[in-house]
């Protein structure tokens, strides 16, 4: 009986995706086993899949060791050496099964080194140290040219990010980048990112990865926080500083300005600082707000479970609990409840609004200072590398400089924050009752608490009442 082999092609970059490289190397390995005399009888493909990364897990390659093990497959043939392997732990797990299976096959079409014989194992274990060299070397010519670009301010190349045309990486995409500045504006405004990334998911928006049935959530978050928006070139991960201080900029059209950046990178850090893996989440406008009128504990929101849609009957109540420590005997209809305290609040903003003006752009006025205290580092280091100051005196002065430029910056991200935080909630005083609540429910209540501070339901008495909007009392900031 003819023996059974098992072909596998791989290939570590297929930039077009027709996986036309494996291919090739499949005809020419089932022209060898043809040759051979043996049956093929499976290919094992790893299209676009390196071999030397150490954090890539080849799913076929994984595949083909496992049937070779079970005996599955007698053997192998690959187009060359360094398409089973550019590690030599993967060619010695390969060598390992052939230690425990002797008689398997194996076979090259470029070279005649068969891992069944200790000669050929020697060569093969040369072979595949120097692939890995050679891997080493290219990866490191790579990555030095990556951060020659990167300090040119040039892009890298690869799938163009979330906010710019996909075939053209320098052009602002006008329709992803409004999605971009609307979501910024409802992060300032105190909306979740797990809410945006629900809105983005079914609108299609923020490139989500093919077959992904949830984008992550650290994807949105880079989407919204990306240094590139402001024009800032990156290197692996980081903001890249020329030799004079300052970010290094990219050949690209910038999303937004620096202040409305820092804003939006400031109120997305400050919130996980304050609320430490605590939810954000809220089902109804009054949750945490309201309070009984008797015992005065908070009052929560339960879903009635019989409501459906179309009926008449109430979808959810406000109910003083025994379970969180209340007196249990204040219960009231949601919806009304909710409706009238809109209606107060936005008649209260706007109010306040026709009376009080939200600065516009004011300039952060400690800005020129921060450049001083750049333009002293600068010196600094130039001062060093000229020879005038010695690497001691350097170090003994730099520390303090780098503690006040990092202390300004972030005393301007917070400034440019609460600018542009109160642009963002300042808008809710042009709110409609309907319009208010299509909002996200952080949005109604960030703009419920800029008035309120709390609402008071007062007892109605047994039996079914009429709403009575002054048995609902709210407590004005």
């Amino acid at each position: 009986m003819a023996r059974k082999v098992g072909i596998y092609t791989r290939i570590s970059r297929d930039d077009e995706g027709e996986a036309l490289g494996v291919a090739r190397q499949q005809q020419d390995c089932e022209r060898l086993a043809d040759l051979r005399s043996w049956q093929a009888v499976k290919v094992y493909e790893d299209n676009d899949v390196s071999a030397f990364k150490r954090n890539v897990v080849r799913e076929e390659f994984e595949l083909m060791l496992t049937d070779l093990r079970a005996g599955l497959i007698d053997g192998i043939v690959a187009y060359d050496l360094d398409r089973l392997a550019r590690q030599p732990r993967d060619l010695e797990r390969l060598i390992e099964i052939y230690d425990e299976r002797p008689r398997l096959e194996f076979a090259t079409v470029t070279n005649d080194i068969n891992i069944g014989t200790p000669d050929g194992r020697t060569m093969a274990r040369i072979m595949v140290a120097f692939a890995n060299k050679s891997s080493h070397d290219a990866s490191r010519r790579i990555r030095r040219k990556h951060l020659e670009l990167a300090q040119q301010g040039k892009d890298s190349g690869g799938p163009a990010p979330y906010g710019w045309q996909k075939d053209d990486r320098s052009k602002v995409d006008r329709k992803a980048a409004k999605a971009i500045r609307e979501a910024q504006k409802e992060i300032l405004a105190g909306v979740r990112i797990g809410t945006i990334r629900t809105r983005w998911q079914e609108q299609g928006l923020g490139n989500p990865r093919e077959g992904t049935k949830r984008m992550a959530h650290h994807h949105v978050e880079h989407i919204l926080t990306n240094p590139r928006l402001v024009g800032y070139r990156t290197y692996h991960g980081e903001i890249l500083y020329g030799e004079d201080g300052q970010p290094v900029m990219g050949d690209w059209e910038p999303i937004n300005t620096l202040e409305e950046w820092e804003a939006v990178c400031a109120a997305v850090k400050e919130r996980k600082q304050k609320r430490p893996g605590q939810s954000l989440a809220r089902k109804y406008l009054l949750s945490g707000i309201a309070r009984c009128g008797l015992c005065k504990t908070k009052i929560r929101g339960q879903v009635n479970q019989r409501w459906k849609p179309d009926s008449k009957a109430a979808r959810f109540t406000y109910q003083c609990s025994v379970v969180n420590g209340g007196c249990g005997k204040v219960a009231r209809t949601g919806e009304p409840v909710d409706r009238l305290i809109a209606q107060l609040v936005l008649e209260e903003q706007r109010a306040r609004a026709s009376v009080t003006a939200v600065p516009v752009d004011q300039r952060w006025p400690r800005e020129d200072e921060l450049k001083q205290v750049q333009e002293d580092i600068n010196q600094l280091v130039q001062a060093e590398k000229s020879k005038q100051i010695t690497v001691a005196t350097l170090l003994q002065l730099l520390p303090d400089k780098e503690r006040t430029r990092d202390e300004l910056k972030l005393e301007r991200a917070r400034f440019y924050k609460e600018q542009k935080q109160a642009e963002a909630k300042s808008d809710a005083a042009n709110l409609t009752v309907d319009e208010f609540f299509a909002l996200p429910i952080e949005r109604q209540q960030e703009i419920a608490l800029h008035s309120l501070s709390a609402v008071i339901i007062h007892p109605a008495g047994r039996g079914r009442r009429k709403f009575d909007p002054s048995l609902i009392e709210p407590v004005w900031r």
